[in-house]
């Protein structure tokens, strides 16, 4: 069996390092063979210029398939990988076209594994495994009030006056901060049309206390059936958010008044104008550190006294492995690579796992790629 790996940009490297380290088969796909060979030369045998029509003549039955392509791609290389009889991984949300292949996805007997980077993905394992504790414990009952918060950025290690630095193209950024959030706050739906409608503050359990702001981010409510929460469960608050350094709403103010005026194809080329200065002015320069923290919380009240309440906090931040992001990307996409060929995933469309083996193996990799990992009682 071959991996067809497809996509060597800033966040794919440690995870196709990984694979080939460990002597699996891989074919190497990349628009620029050059840049690629830059990235994993010294390990890859097989390295070709990527496109939709070699990689479909390459593919043979029982083949792993990585998209670290932009969004668009991964729809039109799963339909290719389900004519092919190949599996298919991802590390991005799983769209509505996605989740329409799953049907025949279990009818051949096929992985499409999405979600399985650092959000999504190691945000999934973490709400997983806190599911699990809260509901083996003496303190589940069905009637508790739950809040469930998940919360995770990647910053700039040394802080710069922007509050930010990009370590890919700000496109992306700026067009999520025209999307509309959906989240549960005090017991009821909340629509936040822009983040910097939603901004609140933050303390993150680390060894040294530290405050953030955070917003929430995309819609969060499937979410609560995928981490298992009843339909008839009393829930305070749930949200999945994206956390920032104190000071970016302040240091961002400009952008987000420009960013409310601009509409149509006039707005998405100021994007455009946007995106290319700030990544001249707030690219992270070579070999400076980024830094990402992830938490995610489980809370359980009952008559107004907390009767269970944990954390997962991670602190990781770039040395001489690379960036924290490259690792906590596209590291956990090679676990999803060797779990589907180990057979260890369902068949179907599927998100990380939430199967306790797989959810236990895969948070002991993640603490050797984060400096610091720990479940916090409070």
């Amino acid at each position: 069996m071959t991996i067809h790996w497809c996509g060597t940009g800033l966040s794919a490297i440690p995870g196709l390092r990984r694979l080939m380290e460990a002597g699996h088969d891989v074919t190497v796909w990349n628009r620029t063979v050059a840049k690629a060979e830059e990235a994993v030369g010294d390990l890859a045998k097989d390295i070709r210029p990527f496109s939709m029509e070699a990689v479909a003549e390459a593919m043979q039955a029982g083949d792993v398939v990585v998209s670290m392509l932009p969004a668009d791609q991964h729809v039109p290389l799963a339909e290719l990988c389900l004519s092919k009889d190949a599996h298919f991984v991802s590390s991005s949300y799983i769209a509505p076209e996605m989740r329409a292949l799953d049907a025949a996805a279990k009818d051949k007997g096929l992985c499409f594994v999405n979600e399985v980077g650092l959000d999504p993905g190691i945000d999934h394992l973490m709400a997983h495994a806190l599911m699990a504790d809260y509901k083996a414990s003496d303190a589940f009952d069905a009637g508790n009030e739950l809040s469930f918060i998940s919360y995770c950025g990647g910053v700039p290690k040394h802080e710069n006056p922007f509050r930010y630095k990009f370590s890919w193209s700000p496109v992306g950024v700026l067009k999520a901060l025209r999307s509309p959030s959906k989240s549960i706050l005090d017991g009821k739906e909340f629509v936040a049309q822009r983040p910097w409608d939603a901004l609140s503050s933050y303390t993150a359990p680390l060894p040294t206390a530290e405050a953030f702001e955070v917003y929430p981010n995309r819609d969060s409510l499937p979410f609560m059936e995928e981490y298992g929460f009843e339909a008839d469960w009393n829930v305070k608050q749930f949200v999945r958010g994206t956390l920032r350094l104190n000071g970016w709403a302040e240091a961002w103010a400009d952008v987000f008044k420009e960013i409310e005026t601009l509409e149509g194809p006039e707005g998405d080329a100021r994007l455009k104008e946007m995106s290319d200065q700030f990544w001249a002015d707030n690219a992270y320069d070579e070999g400076e550190p980024d830094r990402v923290i992830m938490c995610v919380a489980l809370k359980a009240e009952r008559d107004g006294e907390t009767v269970w309440h944990k954390t997962y906090a991670m602190d990781a931040w770039g040395d001489e492995r690379g960036s924290a992001m490259a690792r906590l990307v596209s590291s956990p996409v090679a676990m999803a690579v060797e779990a589907v060929l180990d057979e260890r995933i369902a068949t179907g469309v599927s998100a990380a796992p939430a199967q306790a083996d797989l959810v236990s193996d895969w948070l002991d990799t993640v603490g050797e790629l984060a400096q610091h990992i720990e479940v916090v009682t409070h």
